[in-house]
Formats: C-alpha cells, sequence, structure tokens
C-alpha cells in the first residue's frame, strides 16, 4: 500500500471520531465564541483542551458528517490542558480512538486531524520530531513529555488528536511553536488524567512544592558544584513536608545573577533526576498527592536521602462544573465563534 493510501485510509477510518468543538461565551456586550477540536473517547465522552473549553459547563460539537450535539464539560485539569465532554448520544460511526499505552519515538510518521481556522475535518501529515520536551501552560507550570510534530498545527487544532497511521492516538494538539514546530500531550499523560477526569470532574497532581532550576553550567559554577546534573532547589514551602533547602543568597556569575546556597536534588525513589523535566514527569506520571518518596540530595558536598511526602497541588481558580450535575448531551445546532484556540 502506497503512502498516499495509507493516509487516505487513515483519514476515512478515523474521521468519523473527530469533532470540532465550539464555545459561546456570553460577554459584557456581546456573545463570543471560540472553536477548537476533540475526538472520541469512549461510548459517552470526547476528549479536548482544557483552553479549548475554558470555563464554560457546555459546548457545541459539530461531527464530519453534519451532526451536531450538545457536551457537558465534566471534568478539566489546567495543569495538563486536557478536558472531558459527556455526550449521551454519539453518532453510530463516532467511535472511541485508541490512546497509546507508550510515548511515540522520534520519525513515526503522524497526522494531526482537527479544525483549524475553522477548516473542520483537516489533516496534516508529517513526524514527530522530538519527545520530552517542556510545554508551558497559562498556570505557571510546564507540561512535561510533550510531543513535538512537524505535522501542521494551527489555532483551531486544539484538542484534536495527534494519530499514527494506524489510528492510534499519540498526542492531544495543543499548540504551536513556529513554523513546522507544533506540540500534543503525550498519551501516557492523556491515560494518567482522563480516567480522573472522566470519573471524578478533576485530576489530583502530586505537588512537592519546591520551585527549581536546572543546574546549569553557570549554577554549578556559582553553586560550586563538580556536576550539571539535577535540579537546585530555589525556593522550599514550609508545607513541602520535608527538610528541603532553599536558596539564601545570589551571586554574580558573568554578569549574571544566579541564585545559590539550595539543595540539589539528583532523584526520586531509585530514579535519576538530570532536569525540572524529569522530575516533574515523574511526579505527574508515577505519584499521588499522600505518597511518601524517597529524594536524593546532595548539599554541601554530602549526598544523602529524605523522604518526602507528597501534597496536591492546588488547582487554580477551580470550581464545580455545572455538566458534572445534570449530564445532557442533546442534539442542537451552535452558534460558531470567530476565535480558534
Amino acid at each position: 500500500m502506497s503512502d498516499k493510501q495509507t493516509i487516505k485510509t487513515l483519514y476515512e477510518q478515523t474521521i468519523p471520531s473527530v469533532v470540532s468543538v465550539y464555545v459561546t461565551d456570553s460577554g459584557d456586550d456581546r456573545p463570543r465564541g471560540g472553536a477548537g477540536s476533540g475526538f472520541v473517547y469512549d461510548d459517552e465522552h470526547v476528549v479536548t483542551n482544557q483552553h479549548v473549553v475554558g470555563d464554560s459547563d457546555y459546548v457545541e460539537l459539530r461531527f464530519h458528517d453534519g451532526e451536531w450535539r450538545t457536551g457537558a464539560v465534566v471534568g478539566d485539569d489546567p495543569y495538563t490542558d486536557l478536558a472531558v465532554v459527556h455526550v449521551t448520544d454519539l453518532p453510530d460511526d463516532a467511535v472511541s480512538l485508541p490512546v497509546a499505552d507508550a510515548n511515540p519515538d522520534p520519525g513515526e510518521r503522524v497526522a494531526a486531524i482537527g479544525n483549524p481556522m475553522g477548516l473542520d475535518g483537516t489533516i496534516t501529515v508529517g513526524y514527530v520530531s522530538g519527545t520530552n520536551r517542556s510545554n508551558p501552560t497559562g498556570t505557571g507550570f510546564t507540561i512535561p513529555e510533550t510531543i513535538q510534530t512537524d505535522a501542521a498545527v494551527n489555532p483551531g487544532n486544539s484538542g484534536g488528536p495527534l494519530l499514527t497511521l494506524d489510528g492510534t492516538v499519540v498526542g492531544v494538539n495543543r499548540a504551536k511553536g513556529g513554523d513546522n514546530i507544533g506540540f500534543a500531550i503525550a498519551p501516557t499523560i492523556v491515560e494518567r488524567v482522563v480516567p480522573a477526569l472522566v470519573a471524578d470532574g478533576r485530576f489530583r497532581p502530586a505537588y512537592l512544592n519546591v520551585r527549581t532550576i536546572d543546574v546549569s553550567p553557570t549554577v554549578a559554577e556559582a553553586n560550586r558544584l563538580e556536576e550539571t546534573t539535577g535540579v537546585l532547589v530555589v525556593d522550599a514551602g514550609g508545607d513541602s513536608g520535608a527538610t528541603l533547602r532553599g536558596c539564601d543568597r545570589v551571586v554574580q556569575v558573568r554578569g549574571r545573577e544566579v541564585p545559590t546556597g539550595g539543595d540539589v536534588v539528583v532523584g526520586v525513589d531509585g530514579q535519576t533526576v538530570r532536569s525540572t523535566e524529569e522530575l516533574t514527569s515523574y511526579l505527574l506520571t508515577e505519584a499521588d498527592p499522600g505518597d511518601t518518596v524517597e529524594v536524593t540530595v546532595r548539599r554541601d558536598g554530602a549526598e544523602f536521602t529524605d523522604s518526602v511526602t507528597l501534597g496536591e497541588r492546588p488547582v487554580p481558580g477551580s470550581r464545580p462544573r455545572h455538566g458534572r450535575r445534570n449530564r445532557g448531551g442533546h442534539g442542537g445546532r451552535g452558534r460558531r465563534g470567530p476565535l480558534t484556540r
């Protein structure tokens, strides 16, 4: 089968399960709306981005065959930018798309399907350009393990699937980083967060309550460290449940102010920590609030292990979802908004 036929087959098999998501918000002076994408996760739920649904309790879903549904937003997580919409009567051909149980490798052929610039049913093709990227959110935190692709991801693609040629979801598209650079939320994070959103309406991420920076050569020089590995604890919250020490002074290195005096975290539960990315990824994918983890720390030239009880990361601006109290999914034609997300 030629590459052209493979892409055509992928599109035909998956497009009924990809939806356009329309949001209508009431402004102070006039209605304003937004648009994004999503995909069928199971018999009653559609996955999209949290930044697509925003604070809306209900969204309009348009399927490829032209059918419309109104869905209730039953859960969202601003830290991973994922949201779940409940729909009671999906079209018959809108079947669930399988989500990979492992992250893809660079070089894999992928396709993004969605609603860029309001052009629903659009497919773009490329490769996995990189993995283990950190992608910032509006919460002040970053999403670890993000998938990078050169398949075109534009405003409106947000929330749609990044697919391998066999129709497996290997990412939830969320951002354009520049020419030929797009980002998608990793499938390991999707499968960690989405079931919690379906069941409880929220995901409870583990929280160490420290602020860290990577030990770069400049940071190592300022702190007189022999190795450029691990993360320097800049601030340690009082409720971190540990005796971790934050930085207490700043020194100048080649005109740059560098914090010094803090602990360097180099491991957690026996796994090496080389960067903030690795620490964040472990906490998000392997740990739960209330867990006690063993943190390996270097301080004043000595290395020791400290037991830390993890807390729960506070959710900014959290509030109950109306849709969780009233799961209403019914047919309806929505208003198309001018914004794509």
